[in-house]
């Protein structure tokens, strides 16, 4: 029978199986916050002038692709348009029995197709009616919209969204060009950033605890040792003896300076033996690599000392997020002790399997006890503020005393537009004239959006893309918002490289190109899982890729 075998041979569940890869990039946490969500795909707003033209919504249904293959758990496409041949040729989620049908009906049923475990709904009607229903968009976690939107949607939706606490991705993509933005709330914070492994190491060796200590005295005579056990010494121990016998010629003191570190450098080296029959001591090349990054005193990131000055972490409130109990208690760990939980991490090294593995519940250990006092912290914290829904978890609290060191917090901004956004203003001005900058294709966008958005709503009667006095007029508006009337803010290189970004909208007919938008959708939706698993960080907050040159840019607007 099955449940005679232990665990330990049972091998992984069908589901560990199909999402191995991903499960290794974002691990249990970040594939259920992923089966809880729901998304929003905004595919286009209804047609453009006669005929239909311009948007396709490709790299909206490419980004949905990219969100249900992982494992999404619900998705629901608002498009009001139909299946025309133009479909056909862009939209691989299309077929031609799909013509004359509603998109948004026929892209479902065949992104549910690619994943049976994901659901999919659809509405054939504009945004702008769904949005009325006040139970509509609190169901979603994430938004995408796949412009050009018209612009009082556009507005109404990133405004619901920003008040519901509702992150949301704008995207574009016509002919080889593409763009997106990334609006968040005020304060999005991120745990599990992810960094560079080398910068989550922290071994504590100028400041042992005292079981460090301890384990590190069992080695003080390396000489009485046999070249096996000499070539095993995990370095970290290694160090910290060599540490105890420069203490007692610098008046207790640890190296300090470059230059001091350099001779303690090689007074570790020295130790190694030549003559080692068993070959070359590698731990001791791993003390004398690892002395440079170790022996440094705990100081704490600016970024992170910010989060600790923000009055939501130093009066945390009962209807406060999960993130400021445990930032407050943190914050007490560290006011307390001068450094951060232990994340017990221990790396690789040279050692004897029982030597490391003993070395590895020290460290273990250690964390176990930091953790244990910051769950104390929260528990009285949430004592002292009374009943909240749920406790904060001690997976929660634990995942964040492993990372503390690297948590930062995404200032938020809005979808970026020129309509007395000074900020915007200001950074596309800083960056239009420099030679190499893609900021002229980003402001052609926004001709762009300008011109659909005129057009939908009716104030150029007949209005198509390809009408020329529209264009024109929109361009004059654009840099005259940019510029703030003042021509001298934008010489004729810029405004001509502007035109030529806006002939290849033109081109198009504001049309896709379904290899670019394959790849912006794939960009899209790498951004849209790190917002909704709250892992590694985001896009702060937009992003321009010019297919020609094979090159993109981020600005933060």
């Amino acid at each position: 029978m099955t449940d005679a075998f232990p665990s330990a041979l049972v091998g992984p569940s069908a589901k560990e199986r199909k999402y191995d890869r991903q499960l290794r990039l974002w691990a249990a946490s970040g594939q259920q916050a992923l089966e809880e969500s729901r998304v929003l795909l905004v595919s286009s707003d209804g047609p453009i002038g006669p005929g239909n033209t311009g948007v396709s919504g490709v790299v909206g249904i490419e980004t949905l692709k990219n969100l249900v293959l992982p494992g999404i758990g619900g998705f629901t496409i608002v498009d009001p348009a139909t299946v025309t041949e133009n479909d056909l040729g862009l939209n691989f989620f299309l077929e031609e029995g799909s013509l004359g049908k509603s998109r948004a009906e026929e892209t479902c049923r065949l992104l549910k197709e690619l994943n049976p475990d994901v659901e999919g709904h659809f509405f054939s009607k504009p945004i702008g009616e769904l949005l009325k229903e006040p139970g509509f968009l609190p169901q979603y976690k994430l938004v995408v919209v796949s412009g050009p939107l018209k612009h009082s949607s556009l507005k109404l939706l990133c405004v619901n969204a920003r008040e519901l606490g509702i992150p949301l991705l704008y995207t574009h993509s016509v002919g080889f060009y593409s763009i997106f933005s990334l609006q968040v709330a005020a304060e999005f914070p991120i745990v599990e950033t992810h960094p560079d492994p080398e910068t989550t190491q922290d071994l504590r060796l100028v400041s042992p605890w005292p079981e460090l200590i301890e384990t590190a005295k069992r080695i003080d005579n390396l000489d009485t040792l046999d070249d096996h056990q000499h070539g095993h010494v995990p370095y970290v121990l290694l160090i910290l003896h060599y540490l105890e016998q420069w203490k007692k010629t610098h008046n207790g003191n640890v190296p300090a300076s470059y230059k001091e570190k350099s001779e303690f450098r090689e007074m570790v080296r020295a130790g190694a033996r030549t003559n080692n029959p068993e070959g070359g001591e590698e731990n001791f090349d791993e003390a004398v690599a690892a002395v440079l990054k170790t022996l440094n005193p705990f100081s704490l990131r600016s970024s992170i000392r910010g989060i600790f000055e923000m009055e939501e972490c130093k009066n945390p409130r009962q209807n406060s997020n999960n993130f400021w109990l445990i930032a407050f208690a943190i914050r007490t760990f560290y006011q307390k002790h001068g450094v951060l939980p232990l994340p017990g991490l221990l790396p690789d090294m040279k050692a004897q399997s029982e030597d490391y593995i003993s070395l590895q519940n020290i460290y273990k250990a250690k964390a176990r006890k930091d953790l244990l006092e910051v769950i104390e912290t929260v528990r009285n914290l949430e004592a002292q503020l009374g009943p909240r829904p749920d406790p904060v978890s001690e997976k929660e609290i634990e995942i964040f005393c492993k990372n503390a060191a690297h948590i930062q917090i995404i200032r938020g901004r809005d979808i970026p537009r020129i309509d007395g956004d000074s900020l915007t203003v200001k950074a596309i001005r800083n960056n239009i004239a420099l030679p190499e900058s893609l900021m002229p294709i980003f402001v052609a966008f926004l001709v762009l959006d300008a011109v659909v958005s005129e057009i939908q709503e009716g104030q150029h009667q007949g209005g198509s893309l390809d009408d020329d006095n529209i264009w024109n007029t929109q361009f004059d508006r654009v840099v005259d918002s940019i510029t703030q009337a003042d021509p001298s803010l934008m010489d004729e290189e810029a405004r001509g490289r502007i035109l030529q970004a806006m002939q290849e909208l033109r081109r198009t007919d504001g049309g896709e190109l379904h290899n670019i938008s394959a790849l912006t959708g794939g960009l899209v939706a790498q951004e849209a899982l790190k917002v909704i698993t709250r892992q590694y960080v985001p896009l702060d907050n937009t992003c321009i890729f010019d297919g020609v040159r094979s090159r993109s840019e981020m600005y933060k607007l």
